[in-house]
Parts: C-alpha cells; structure tokens; sequence
C-alpha cells in the first residue's frame, strides 16, 4: 500500500469526521458510505439500487448536510416532465419578457428519488446535466452549480411501474451500489434510537464547498504509475475481447475506473494509486456498464470475472 498524505492530513482528518459522522446515521455500512463519498470526491454520480425503505434518501440527505451541500430532491414519477427537472421560462405581462424560472436541478446535490419511475424522455434530461454540467433550456445553456453531485435511487426493474434505464443513461453513473438490509445489531439500534432525521438536523457541518472542491482537485493528484495504468487497460481490453460480455469498457468506463480508484485511495490516505484500490471500487464501476452474454449468465459478476482473468502487475 502507499504512504500516507502528510500534505493533506488536514483533509484527512475531515473526511474520516464526514465518515464517522455519516456512519452515525447510516449504520452498519461503511463500505456503501465510503463509496457514494468516493464518488463524490471523484466528481461523479452515484447510483443507488435497492428495495424501498432501506436507506438510500437519508444517506443522500445526510451527505448533502455534512459535505455542507445546497440540497434538491426530485421525485421522479411517470407524470414527471424534462421542465420539471430543468425549468422554463415564463412570461412576466410587467416588463414584457420571458424570465427563466430554473428548476430543482440548478443545486449542488440531487437526489433523483426512484428515477426509474419516469419515462425515457425525463430520465433523458439528466443525460446533458450529468455529463457537461450544464443545461440547454429553450435554446440557451446554462451552466450548474459546482459542484454537482447527482445521487440517484432506482428500484429493482421486476417492481410495477418502472422504465428500466438506458445504457447511454447507466454509463453516466460513476458508481452503482446496493444498501442491502441492516445487520441485527444496527437494525436494534435503528428501532430503539432516535429519528435519524432528526439527527441529521441537529448534526455539525464538516465541509464547506471550498473545501470539498480542494478535496477533489487534490484526489485526481494522486501518482499513478504506468504499470497500474497497464492494468487498467488489461481490464478494459479483456471486457472487449472476452465473450463473456455483450460489449466491452468505453473509454469513458476506464476514466471512470481511473478516477474512482484516485479518490478511494485518497480517502485511505495514500498519496499513489494500487491495484488494491482499483480492485476495491472495481464491481462498483464496471457491473452495470457489462451486461452478460445472453446464454452465458453465471453467478459470477462482471467484476468477479475481470479480477479472476485479470492479472495484477
């Protein structure tokens, strides 16, 4: 493993209080609150697929209130309008004018509610959002607020009523991940404690945006040796000659690897990049951009595949 951050223990130091303060509500899941603030760090989106009622919205609503963010949630239902995320502009009778209302997006944190519950066409309008961090209304572009951090909840696709996401959709999410039920221990202490809601208001703010932004600039420092980059390129070039998979890594899909890897690293306090940090976010990046081949389903994921085929260096 690397050597510690000495140049950044102050920043150290605040992330493992954002952790230990988001791990006071979020309980029994360190590693999911480790990645959605890896994927903050990292300036992607984050995705988060699992039954209802098992913690997705509070930990974007703690992360927001910690990482000192400006807070939206969206609910997204099959009503819901690309002008409900977005805005429009609106006709004032006064000055004889359209003015631009902006919608919920133009915020540092967006929790997209259930986002599979709305249909292509407003799952479509997060796409120029997600990936240029701006938004086309009405022939005008307009930039977002930075930074910008998309969490997603999404539903498992069998529920009724949901509109699976698209490829070009899923590949804009930096990491996906599952919360998974609550240990007995945790679930004890959920049922006796007090309302994490309640707890999330009366908490201390760790970070201001000054400070996260610096946080990121520093994480995509990191050193990265070209044998871990000769690695990552092994992965990338096995999942687009392998048949295992219907289609391989984008190079998108390896900046997202690269750049994953960088922040989990910087939050373990190393100052360089191993293929232990790539293999740790690695089923997080890859499992829902690598879609089996059809006839070929194993119980082994895309990540299980790669780390099995794929030598280390």
């Amino acid at each position: 493993m690397g050597t510690p951050v000495k140049q950044n223990a102050r920043l150290i130091d605040s992330l493992d209080d954002a952790l230990s303060a988001i791990g006071q509500i979020i309980l029994g899941k360190e590693e999911q609150v480790s990645l959605a603030l890896t994927c903050l760090i990292a300036r992607g989106h984050l995705l988060i697929e699992d039954l209802p009622g098992v913690g997705k919205t509070t930990l974007a609503h703690v992360i927001a209130h910690v990482m000192g963010l400006d807070f939206q949630r969206i609910q997204f239902t099959s009503d819901l309008l690309p002008t409900d995320v977005l805005g429009l502009s609106v006709f004032d009778r006064e000055n004889n004018l359209f003015e631009f209302h902006p919608g919920p997006i133009f915020s540092n944190l967006i929790l997209a509610d259930e986002i599979n519950r709305a249909t292509p066409k407003t799952q479509s309008a997060l796409l120029e959002a997600m990936e240029e961090h701006q938004v086309t209304v009405e022939g005008t572009t307009r930039p977002l607020p930075d930074p910008f951090f998309v969490i997603a909840t999404q539903n498992p696709v069998h529920q009724i009523g949901t509109f699976p996401l698209p490829e070009s959709q899923l590949d804009r999410f930096l990491l996906r991940i599952h919360m998974g039920y609550p240990g007995q221990k945790a679930e004890r202490e959920l049922l006796s404690g007090a309302d994490r809601r309640d707890m999330i208001e009366q908490m201390q703010v760790v970070f201001d945006l000054k400070k996260l932004k610096l946080l990121q600039s520093q994480a995509q420092e990191l050193h990265v040796s070209d044998a871990l980059l000769d690695y990552i390129q092994a992965i990338l070039q096995f999942s687009r000659n392998s048949n295992s998979f219907e289609f391989g890594l984008s190079p998108r899909g390896g900046l997202a690897l690269l750049n994953a890897a960088r922040a989990w690293a910087f939050i373990s306090g190393h100052d360089f990049v191993v293929p232990e940090h790539v293999k740790a976010v690695l089923p997080s990046v890859v499992n829902h951009r690598l879609l089996a081949v059809r006839g070929k389903e194993s119980d082994m994921t895309a990540a299980d595949i790669i780390s099995q085929t794929v030598p280390i260096p």
